[in-house]
């Protein structure tokens, strides 16, 4: 019984020791994270265990965090991102999608961390972050516009690429041509990989496609883009102001007749019209209208590639005399029509699979080219170009603009408050395309410079030849380098600089040597002998 009633009072003992030893803890735990809380409330550094986009910033004041973080955007604000689909390679440069920091914002959520003034969850916060570190992010905005305009650009140069619908007016008749079938980039899965690219440390993407059919012809919407009512040109004065004629465009059968002939399944379907031309147009006015050069530019090209000139001449024909109202879209597609041998077109060089052939139309980028360069230094507004995958032998690095049929347009907007009209000339190995108009109050001088980034040696692809002989090798392709290169346009009033800005950021593909080797036995090895199919420089699209 004694037993007992001692170890009960042992026991309550041991209790009373437990507590008053937990009591005495919790007591210690509490005064020591009251000290530690109101140190750290009076420190005015980043707690340990915290890291910015990878960069540790623990036990940093405000102003070294936003220094390190500013060298990080400044690295990834000049970095570029490679996309690849098959052959194909192009590059986005960070810096032309411009993209936007909020640094100040993440430095303030850094810093409040362990300082909310409640000492639990400041301790709780302070004790995890040091355990296990906590990972923030500096939030990016980008241009969304230019980047998913830069994707689509880089979609319409997929090989299979879809080919839209497509229409334009020749003479009294509507053209409409109907497109293919075929793959796009996923602008959504694209969008978003170059965005995680931006803050890692992967540069290369392979470019995620999709397989697209192309819509139905809407007819309505073709009549409402093309209907116009007639009206005369005038000019008034005080102010000055000049309004460009309107050709009065309507269909000229019935939308039963048009859709009969939309039934039948076809490349091509030709609509008739009826134009109705105003008694006073610009063209008759045109001295008042159009006073002044604002802009040329031009190109040389080989008068003896007969093919090439051709093609030349008719779409310079289709360019010349074009009126460009204000705040209106000129689109060369539209207006020189598709490239057919019906239209009088020759076959001439292009780049096509990597390789030089032969193609309907070739040369006619050389005047989209032209044109490009003297819409620049009139200082219009660029909406859509696209340089060629190889180097072109009439203009430098970043100064061409290449077209295709359905797929890739040259596109400008006259941001001028009065009309334009683009001469457009070719003969005796130039071409020469002007910019003409009425001169505003403000002028300003274009400047453009084009720079160098990095050169892609190219490379030499041996074909062995069973009808030449052993020793014997002939050129089939000369090989070129290709580039990586930005240009600026420069704004200047007065001689002195307004702006300068980022044009664009191209990426041209090295064109592969081609040479055939011949491995046709014979009874005496001669020494090798080589020759060239194409000793001279070819002029491409």
């Amino acid at each position: 019984m004694r037993n007992r009633r001692n170890k009960r009072k042992f026991s309550s003992t041991n209790n009373k020791i437990i507590i008053l030893t937990c009591s005495i803890i919790f007591a210690i735990i509490i005064f020591i994270s009251v000290i530690f809380s109101l140190v750290n409330m009076g420190n005015d550094k980043i707690i340990h265990g915290i890291k910015i986009e990878g960069i540790d910033v623990s036990n940093l004041s405000k102003e070294q965090v936003n220094e390190k973080l500013n060298e990080w955007y400044n690295e990834i604000v000049l970095k570029s991102i490679n996309l690849y689909y098959q052959d194909l390679e192009e590059t986005i440069n960070v810096e032309e999608i411009e993209i936007n920091k909020n640094i100040d914002k993440v430095v303030e959520q850094a810093l409040k961390i362990g300082r909310s003034g409640n000492i639990v969850k400041d301790n709780y916060d302070i004790l995890f972050t040091l355990l296990f570190q906590k990972k923030l992010e500096v939030n990016i905005n980008y241009n969304e516009e230019k980047l998913n305009k830069k994707i689509e650009e880089i979609s319409k140069k997929l090989p299979g690429t879809l080919i839209e619908n497509n229409y334009y007016i020749e003479k009294e008749e509507l053209i409409i041509k109907r497109g293919k079938d075929g793959i796009i980039a996923e602008k959504e899965k694209t969008n978003k990989l170059i965005k995680e690219a931006v803050k890692s440390t992967e540069k290369n993407i392979t470019i995620p496609i999709k397989q697209a059919k192309i819509e139905e012809i809407d007819i309505n919407k073709i009549h409402n883009e093309i209907f116009k009512e007639p009206k005369d040109a005038y000019i008034t004065t005080n102010p000055t102001k000049v309004y460009a004629h309107i050709n009065g465009i309507d269909f000229a059968i019935s939308a039963d007749e048009i859709n009969k002939i939309l039934q039948d399944e076809k490349e091509e379907y030709i609509i008739p019209l009826k134009i109705t031309i105003p008694e006073v147009t610009l063209e008759s006015i045109a001295g008042q209208a159009f006073p002044n050069k604002l802009a040329e530019f031009t190109t040389r090209y080989d008068v003896t590639n007969k093919n090439r000139s051709t093609n030349l001449e008719l779409s310079s024909e289709k360019v010349n005399g074009t009126i460009v109202l204000p705040g209106e879209l000129f689109s060369y597609n539209k207006i020189v029509g598709e490239r057919t041998i019906s239209a009088g077109y020759k076959e001439a060089a292009i780049y096509s699979g990597g390789k030089v052939v032969q193609g309907i139309g070739g040369g006619i980028c050389q005047l989209s080219s032209t044109l490009y360069n003297a819409v620049l230094y009139a200082n219009l507004e660029i909406t859509s170009r696209t340089n060629h995958r190889f180097l072109t032998s009439y203009v430098q690095a970043g100064r061409d603009a290449t077209v295709s049929w359905g797929t890739i347009d040259f596109c400008f907007k006259n941001t001028r408050n009065y009309p334009i009209k683009i001469v457009s000339n070719v003969s005796n190995g130039i071409v020469r395309v002007s910019i003409h108009g009425m001169q505003e109050e403000k002028e300003y001088e274009v400047e453009l410079q084009t720079k160098t980034l990095e050169t892609i040696p190219y490379k030499t692809n041996y074909i062995n030849d069973n009808t030449l002989e052993e020793g014997v090798e002939i050129i089939e392709q000369n090989g070129s380098n290709g580039v990586k290169s930005e240009t600026y346009k420069i704004i200047k009033q007065n001689g002195a600089v307004i702006s300068k800005s980022l044009l664009s950021s191209d990426t041209y593909s090295s064109l592969e040597k081609v040479i055939r080797r011949g491995t046709k036995k014979v009874k005496s090895q001669a020494s090798t002998q080589i020759k060239s199919q194409e000793e001279n420089i070819i002029e491409t699209d």
